[in-house]
């Protein structure tokens, strides 16, 4: 595949993948999302690679979340089974980086919301830049969480996150475990990579049987069933009309994306 939303390289056993939306602050579109699945099973089958970087171009975000005005999403909101289809196709995508065999870190600069932060939460190592940002902000407008990989990161701190969609810090994020170092953020690729040097240099049958043992250790646990649940959840959600979402609609597709969201932060504004 010969990519066009991202960019992939390979370098001292480290591959990077970069989503490359800069202008969108990295929004992840349909078509980005199947050449980040693709980049992610080249590096794993590649064997000079042992260690992925996941991360964002442009400085100013990891991504956004998913892209709201991907034309190819309207096809999945004409009926439950189509939800169901967009859903799941979700939830595949945010576990190929789980289910690489190798170690994957997720390089946060900047936003990393909504879908992004379940992609990053399904990375085996999150670190981030001082201005880093975070947030469940999908829940504002009544959508549904496709992959709720939250509570298996930070336990039950997630439910303020998730019940608000406050939008909150690199250090609140290392705080509660959301990500395990913040650095600097002109030094945060240099930092980043001289970590995952480090780390492939550890032989890789270790590091993929090690990161199997932890992967079964979340499986004995239940964690695909709850997943399973999250993203069946979640086509109930979507597939719903709730005032919020009528409203929210209403005004996208009567005025634009920018009023809409415009009219979600206004009723959230007297209470932060």
């Amino acid at each position: 595949m010969s990519y066009q939303h991202i960019l992939y390289a390979v370098d001292d056993r480290v591959a990077t993948i970069t989503m490359n939306r800069p202008k969108q602050l990295n929004a992840m579109s349909l078509e980005l999302c199947a050449e980040v699945k693709d980049a992610v099973a080249k590096a794993d089958a590649d064997p000079e690679v042992r260690v992925l970087i996941l991360t964002g171009a442009g400085g100013k975000a990891f991504s956004a979340g998913y892209d709201l005005n991907d034309p190819q999403q309207a096809e999945f909101r004409k009926s439950i089974e189509g939800w169901t289809k967009r859903i799941h196709m979700d939830l595949d995508y945010n576990s190929c980086v789980w289910r690489c065999s190798k170690p994957v870190i997720a390089m946060i600069d900047g936003y990393c919301l909504a879908g992004a932060m379940e992609l990053a939460q399904m990375c085996d190592i999150r670190y981030c830049s001082d201005d880093a940002k975070f947030g469940v902000v999908e829940t504002r407008f009544s959508t549904g969480i496709s992959c709720l990989s939250m509570p298996w990161v930070v336990g039950h701190r997630c439910r303020e996150y998730i019940f608000t969609g406050d939008t909150f810090g690199a250090e609140e994020a290392a705080s509660i475990g959301l990500v395990s170092r913040v650095f600097p953020k002109a030094d945060l690729q240099a930092e980043v990579t001289k970590i995952a040097k480090r780390m492939s240099r550890v032989a890789l049958a270790c590091l993929q049987w090690n990161k199997r043992a932890i992967n079964n250790t979340y499986a004995a646990m239940g964690m695909p069933a709850a997943l399973q649940y999250g993203a069946e959840a979640a086509t109930i959600l979507d597939a719903t009309d709730t005032p919020e979402k009528t409203k929210f609609s209403e005004i996208r597709y009567g005025e634009s994306l920018g009023a809409a969201m415009k009219w979600r932060d206004a009723q959230f504004k007297p209470f932060e």
